[in-house]
């Protein structure tokens, strides 16, 4: 088994780095936040244009993929960027509407894989009650047991810990599809869920320590940079091997969701669990060594510490994955 991405995986995340590292993704995160969309649907447009969301809409409906290792490959680099919106929610939607295979849902498949439609999945069966960002979504998706259906409308937004993830109970609509087929396919479109947030979580993290580390190094105390104390390379030093830990966890969850493996559920679950406490540390040691100023809104570096429980717990509590990987 190949753990190590090829040139070709390697140039996309390159890629897909230049282009977000000159969007000003910070100002799309805050005015996200601020029930602002468009800065960050102008930033949706160009990563469907760089072929993100189409890798996870097979050929057949005008997609690149599935490519669960590709997906993983991109993620991690939204994550480090910190993309506002259902990012995870639009691709996961696509592994549900592409099993459920029914004609009025595989109509969707190749807006999405065009970056037309933006899409909220909501199951509360495998994940939340609520629904991510559907005040700006095209369509909102609820899978109950075994229906899907279509809602029309959102509830209040509650509060989140990231103020840029804006949840709402979806209400009322028709059903797009019902039968066996859709319990099967909503628990494929969780695990690929999972899969891509575990993969933001390690981008996320990996973002939190550059920024640390670069902080550190300019900090000073008693006349010396602070990334000089013991105690301040000790805590990055952890940090930066729980992330180490994850990577090859998360391509194996990749790997194994492309190969159809049994294992797969446990190996996603793997990779959630590792990803998402490795982000989470990330997220407290970059508040502790920047000190003061790291509690303050106005530092870019809020929009990333404040991501990483929303994502740690995301489609996939630590608890419940964990279950995952001990279940026979």
């Amino acid at each position: 088994m190949r753990f190590l991405l090829d040139d070709e995986q390697r140039e996309f995340a390159r890629s897909l780095d230049a282009m977000l590292g000159s969007a000003d993704t910070p100002a799309a995160v805050r005015a996200w936040a601020g029930g602002d969309p468009v800065p960050g649907r102008a930033l949706w447009s160009r990563l469907a244009e760089a072929g993100v969301f189409a890798l996870a809409v097979p050929e057949r409906h005008e997609g690149l993929g599935p490519l669960p290792v590709e997906l993983a490959v991109a993620f991690t680099e939204l994550g480090r960027h910190a993309v506002p919106g259902p990012v995870v929610e639009t691709v996961a939607a696509a592994a549900l509407l592409d099993r459920v295979g029914d004609g009025a849902c595989t109509a969707l498949l190749p807006q999405i894989a065009s970056g037309k439609t933006v899409v909220s999945l909501c199951a509360p069966d495998t994940g939340s009650p609520y629904a991510l960002d559907p005040d700006t979504a095209d369509a909102v998706l609820v899978v109950e047991g075994d229906t899907v259906r279509l809602a029309e409308r959102a509830g209040p937004v509650q509060p989140s810990a990231d103020p840029a993830r804006r949840l709402a109970r979806p209400l009322g609509g028709g059903v797009l599809a019902r039968g066996p087929a859709v319990a099967a396919a909503a628990a494929h479109a969780a695990e690929v869920a999972s899969l891509v947030t575990a993969a933001q979580c390690l981008g996320l993290g990996r973002a939190l320590l550059d920024r640390t580390v670069a902080y550190v190094r300019q900090r000073t105390q008693f006349g010396v940079a602070i990334g000089s104390f013991q105690a301040v390379k000790h805590r990055l030093a952890d940090t930066l091997i729980a992330l180490e830990f994850a990577q090859p966890l998360l391509h194996a969850a990749a790997l194994a969701l492309a190969e159809g493996s049994g294992r797969a559920s446990a190996e996603v679950a793997a990779a959630k669990v590792t990803a998402g406490e490795a982000a989470y540390a990330a997220a407290r040691t970059a508040l502790q060594l920047h000190g003061a100023v790291g509690y303050t809104e106005e530092l870019d570096l809020a929009l990333w510490i404040r991501k990483a429980r929303p994502l740690r717990d995301a489609w996939g509590t630590p608890a419940a994955c964990r279950a995952r990987v001990l279940a026979p």
